[in-house]
């Protein structure tokens, strides 16, 4: 029982490990799908001062890391057009373009016009034409938002860049450490900490309209679950009862937390109405129910539980109920986390000491594993469902990675000072 505690229980024992400040990010596609599909960002015509924001260098690094799009670089490219006019189709059809993107951004420092074009290399047809402006602390979310409108154009699917991600990391400080939630945009830039501690923090959770967080806190020197406002910093205490108060989920209406708590015991499962602070306790008995998840209809609640003996995933009606268990391929899964249609689940899955991330197809309840590490963790889907962002550990140090939910593209987020932990993706 204290082993098993040890390994999952709501992620505690995984963020107390060392990490560092979120500074220096490198971003590195470690696998690319064989049948992305070829596309051309051509650097942006720039008139006025634009700073140090490569919109075209943004909007590449969106795409090709989607794992949809194998974007072409710049050094390959024969011409550099920004007008339509300009574009000869041949040459990038010699390069063996798919599709290609121009634009000009126009500016005075304070306030810029972007322009862009996506072309149809093939037929030389004209797919989109946009036109935005942005501030220049916008430039980014400007890129972001133009490699939305192209995915969404090329795949039919909403795209995702335009998201903020939350994490923790630590900073050592003295003989100690100095722990930190931060929020940053999706590709890991503009990271902003939100709250920080000398002991730890840990489980962030985005509340369904991305608002708010919740997040486990032991500034107190014990665990007590918090709320804050992004907008304010305003936070609240929810629960801090005896014992774990840990692994907060947000209802998909935002009114209650899926949470776990050991002051009666065991470590079970409860909802607790945000409004009353009414407590429903959903499990009970001598094993250990943690890691509670929504489903995106707010009809059920996954959770982890040994109850079978090793940590397996187990579902039950939100309104409690009978649980019954979904996972049986391997000796270890949990910490499960829906897709936002409720088709799939992201979890960590365990076999002969090596923790992979992986997703299950909630109709067939068929298993594949995604992830390629020895220590995968804390998974968390995209708002659209086509990656799956999460915590690796590699050599010793921790960084992000995000997979595609076919497994065929694995890109990692690393900070030059260290590692992060317990990422979640903004809904």
């Amino acid at each position: 029982m204290l082993l098993i505690k040890r390994v999952f229980i709501g992620g505690f024992i995984a963020s107390l490990l060392s990490v560092a400040q979120a500074a220096g990010l490198t971003i590195e596609i470690t696998k690319g799908s064989q049948t992305a599909v070829p596309i051309a960002i051509v650097p942006f015509a720039q008139q006025g001062s634009i700073g140090n924001v490569k919109l075209s260098d943004v909007v590449s690094s969106d795409l090709a890391g989607s794992g949809f799009f194998k974007t072409l670089a710049e050094d390959d490219m024969l011409t550099k057009p920004s007008e339509p006019e300009r574009v000869n189709f041949k040459d990038w059809q010699v390069l063996g373009q798919d599709y290609m993107t121009i634009g000009q951004v126009v500016g005075n420092g304070n306030s810029f016009n972007i322009q862009f074009y996506l072309f149809n290399v093939h037929n030389g047809q004209l797919l989109m034409g946009y036109r935005l402006t942005a501030g220049a602390n916008e430039l980014r979310r400007a890129a972001h938002h133009i490699s939305d409108l192209i995915y969404e154009k090329l795949t039919g699917r909403k795209g995702a860049f335009n998201t903020r991600i939350a994490y923790v990391t630590s900073l050592a400080r003295g003989n100690g450490k100095q722990y930190m939630l931060q929020v940053a945009d999706a590709d890991g830039y503009n990271p902003r900490t939100i709250a920080e501690s000398p002991e730890p923090i840990m489980a962030p959770a985005w509340s369904p309209d991305g608002s708010k967080i919740a997040y486990v806190s032991f500034h107190t020197k014990r665990s007590e679950i918090w709320v804050q406002t992004l907008a304010t910093g305003q936070r609240e205490s929810v629960s801090a009862y005896p014992g774990i108060n840990g692994a907060p989920a947000f209802s998909p209406d935002g009114s209650r937390l899926a949470i776990t708590l050991s002051k009666d015991g065991s470590p079970d499962v409860y909802v607790l109405n945000l409004a009353n602070r009414g407590l429903t306790r959903l499990t009970s008995g001598l094993s250990i129910d943690t890691e509670p998840t929504w489903s995106p209809d707010g009809s059920t609640i996954v959770f982890t539980s040994d109850m079978g003996g090793k940590p397996q995933l187990y579902s039950m009606p939100a309104s409690g109920g009978k649980a019954s268990r979904l996972t049986f391929q391997g000796d270890y899964n949990a910490r499960g986390r829906f897709s936002a249609d409720g088709r799939s689940l992201a979890m960590v899955t365990g076999n002969g000491g090596s923790y992979r991330i992986a997703v299950m197809d909630m109709a067939s309840r068929t298993v594949n594993v995604l992830s390629e590490g020895n220590l995968d963790e804390s998974p968390s889907f995209a708002p659209n469902g086509s990656m799956i962002l999460f915590a690796a550990t590699r050599g010793g140090k921790s960084a992000l990675s995000v997979v595609s939910t076919d497994g065929a593209m694995q890109q990692k987020l690393a900070f030059e000072s260290g590692g992060v932990r317990e990422p979640a993706w903004a809904p």
